[in-house]
């Protein structure tokens, strides 16, 4: 199972290599148009994330994905470590002081390190080794602790409609590029993988969706428990 991990992200045209952080970056400030209409629509995201703690909480959080420290408008964990390899996202953060520690990637977090609630925004759907990370969070997890994670619905003709009427469009205007290929680029696992690799290490998913069903939805929520610590020792190697 999961032999197409770790998967191979296409490779950018030059030019789209040039303006790539610069849109990243204006994408994720809700800059423009199309972008802040979507980070309307993201506050779903991270609302059902947040859905299990009051505003201040003492459950000790690790974010996987942390971007601009976004999720902080929706909750304050007194105890908050992050996973973001992009540095420019979060450096000249006001939240940053919130942060006890910060990794780049999941591998640098010992196993002696244990968390309450682990939490990704929009970020599964990015990650090219996602069992990998997914078999790591199970060991990470204290008992009775929850991974939460949303994520847009990739691959489902809703999700696809929604970005080529919106943020395709703009980007085609602005700078005359196909966003297809940078979405192919930045989304390399579908919605329907994401649930796969979550249904096989841990034991209880309970998933909710902004949409009618999974078929026809913009988002998916998944609340995943009862970690199966065997099946991610063995596909770690541990």
């Amino acid at each position: 199972m999961f032999e197409n991990y770790p998967k191979t992200r296409s490779i950018l045209p030059e030019n789209m290599q040039e303006i790539y952080e610069e849109h990243y970056r204006s994408n994720r400030d809700g800059a423009t148009a199309a972008s802040g209409l979507a980070q309307k629509m993201e506050r779903w995201l991270h609302k059902k994330v947040a859905e299990d703690v009051p505003f201040h909480h003492n459950k000790r959080t690790l974010e996987i994905g942390a971007g601009t420290l976004n999720q902080l408008a929706y909750e304050v964990p007194a105890d908050f470590d992050i996973i973001e390899p992009f540095k420019k996202l979060y450096e000249n953060s006001d939240a940053l002081e919130k942060v006890a520690c910060i990794y780049e990637d999941i591998d640098d977090i010992p196993l002696t390190e244990v968390y309450d609630r682990i939490i990704s925004v929009a970020t599964f759907e990015h990650i090219t080794d996602l069992p990998k990370v997914v078999a790591k969070s199970c060991l990470l997890l204290r008992e009775n602790g929850v991974l939460r994670t949303s994520i847009p619905n990739e691959g489902t003709l809703l999700w696809t409609l929604g970005w080529k009427f919106t943020t395709g469009i703009e980007f085609k205007m602005k700078y005359n590029m196909d966003y297809s290929t940078l979405m192919k680029h930045e989304h390399v696992n579908s919605a329907k993988e994401i649930g796969e690799v979550l249904d096989y290490f841990y034991g209880k998913n309970t998933c909710k969706t902004l949409g009618l069903s999974k078929g026809l939805a913009f988002y998916r929520f998944y609340e995943s428990s009862q970690p199966n610590i065997d099946r991610a020792k063995q596909y770690l190697n541990l």
